[in-house]
């Protein structure tokens, strides 16, 4: 079994998808009691710390961990400076948890890292900031690797793209999880098409007859005009072009817009979104009023977005409404994280037949591998 400390803990759902696999998370460490409150009544053997990583000691850390071997640290460092909506504020002081994260490791010098971030980090802009990242971690003698991964492809009903950065001490490649799913019909692979919201509203609500986090009460729509609205959008569909409104809504609740005078003459963001409980859904986010039901006329229950977020059905979350959704939205899908987690427990086995990797490709190599999701198996992993 391996043992791990999840920094940036969040409610826990890199946690929950590493121990799916029979790893054993030591500590949660978050600065958000909510999240804290959540991931430790999910993690009953776990201890935990709340606060700043930045004020956190490595002694404490290691008091409450006593004596015990870390044999890997995961986390995902807040991103928002890295994301592709909003500002992309490369100074947001937010970046630079990476340092704590990079403290710890070198504190406790784990064989195995795993770093979650949003695909943002990948971009041009963004180039000195993963290079500094990619060589920081060299420097300590890890051999680094970055991949974005598609939740879809790994289980999860949903399509959600995360940059995931592995890092090793045994100098040779990292293992990434082959692609469980593909992406539809269209796609050769013969794999299953993606787990789909129909299934997860099937599988992860209920357990031994209860569900939690579900109260239809706080899903209900409390603005007239937009609860006569949906209830014109058929499965699947939304507003964002002129020809949605035409085709779905009555004159009378027509947006009252010129369509033609608005940017690239469309919203932003499609407006009304109803899932398809027939396909997988978009990215599951911090507020509840991204995503309508797709046959009820309104919202998701924040255990409906857990469900699609692949968080078990005895999970349960803690806080405000909006304290959970925002646990939800921000977490790791425990079936990608599990996947991630069974890639690493590979290479462990694997270790002394791999072929050392001590090349260090430039950004542009990077960026260009993060983002193939089809992965070819070495000779060695082949064999074995």
């Amino acid at each position: 079994m391996k043992n791990f400390i999840d920094l940036f803990s969040g409610a826990g759902g890199m946690s929950c998808g590493l121990e799916m696999v029979g790893m054993n998370c030591l500590l949660g460490i978050d600065f958000d009691k909510s999240s804290l409150d959540t991931f430790q009544a999910n993690h009953p053997t776990s201890q935990t710390i709340l606060g700043d990583l930045r004020e956190i000691t490595v002694e404490l850390i290691q008091e409450k961990i006593g004596d015990q071997t870390v044999d890997l640290i995961c986390g995902g460092p807040p991103c928002q400076g890295f994301s592709t909506i909003g500002t992309n504020d490369k100074q947001d002081h937010r970046n630079f948890l990476f340092f704590e994260f990079l403290r710890m490791v070198k504190a406790f010098k784990p064989n195995f890292i795993i770093l979650e971030n949003v695909t943002g980090l990948l971009a041009k802009r963004n180039e000195s900031t993963l290079a500094l990242m990619i060589s920081s971690f060299n420097q300590l003698g890890y051999t680094v690797d970055v991949k974005v991964l598609s939740a879809h492809h790994y289980g999860v009903p949903q399509a959600r793209r995360r940059t995931i950065l592995l890092g090793n001490r045994f100098g040779v490649n990292n293992i990434y999880p082959e692609k469980k799913f593909k992406d539809s019909e269209k796609d050769p692979d013969s794999l299953p098409l993606p787990r789909t919201v129909e299934w997860a509203f099937n599988t992860l609500l209920e357990f031994e007859d209860q569900t939690f986090n579900h109260d239809l009460k706080t899903a209900q729509i409390k603005n007239e005009l937009e609860q006569k609205r949906i209830h014109y959008i058929p499965e699947g569909k939304g507003i964002r072009y002129e020809r949605d409104q035409l085709a779905y809504l009555p004159p009378s609740l027509w947006y009252d817009i010129d369509w033609k005078n608005i940017r690239e003459e469309r919203f932003r963001e499609t407006k009304l979104k109803r899932l398809d409980r027939y396909s997988h859904s978009g990215t599951i986010n911090t507020s509840k009023t991204t995503y309508y039901h797709p046959t009820e006329d309104r919202y998701l229950t924040p255990r409906e977005a857990a469900a699609i977020q692949s968080f078990p059905p005895n999970y349960i979350f803690y806080g405000t409404l909006s304290q959970q959704w925002r646990q939800i939205g921000n977490a790791v899908p425990p079936l990608l994280a599990a996947s991630i987690g069974t890639g690493i427990l590979k290479l462990d086995n694997l270790k002394n037949n791999l072929e050392k990797s001590y090349s260090l490709p430039d950004f542009k190599t990077v960026r260009s591998d993060a983002f193939n999701y089809r992965f070819k198996e070495t000779k060695t992993e082949q064999q074995h």
